[in-house]
């Protein structure tokens, strides 16, 4: 299910590159995940929404998360041509997928050598 959700290689390779600093990447991460949530949610414009998206999907690209990655993706292209129900629908799903890829994250920080 992780393959699906999660690139292995890119999780590997940040695992590689950053070595003690692996669980403090994903805790960054994550945070930061809530916070892009909270603006998504709450966003009142059509700027909003896209710029938080783009950053959204590029920082979940970096992490591997290939799912959510696809999901900012479509939202924001979706906001730039008809903000509406589509968009609260997606908003929703990257809700949903995040709440899939935390659990595995968390895992991934408990395997990482500093997590001991």
């Amino acid at each position: 299910m992780a393959d699906k959700h999660l690139d292995p290689d890119v999780l590997s390779a940040l695992r590689e590159v950053m070595e003690d600093g692996f669980s403090t990447l994903i805790d960054t991460f994550l945070a930061d995940c809530e916070t892009r949530l909270q603006v998504l949610r709450q966003a009142s414009t059509a700027e909003q929404l896209i710029g938080t998206a783009h950053s959204f999907k590029g920082s979940s690209s970096n992490m591997g998360a290939v799912r959510l990655a696809e999901l900012c993706g479509q939202l924001e292209r979706n906001a730039a041509i008809s903000p509406g129900d589509a968009v609260g629908q997606l908003i929703a799903e990257i809700d949903s997928e995040f709440a899939i890829v935390r659990p595995l994250y968390e895992t991934e920080r408990q395997r990482s050598p500093a997590a001991s």
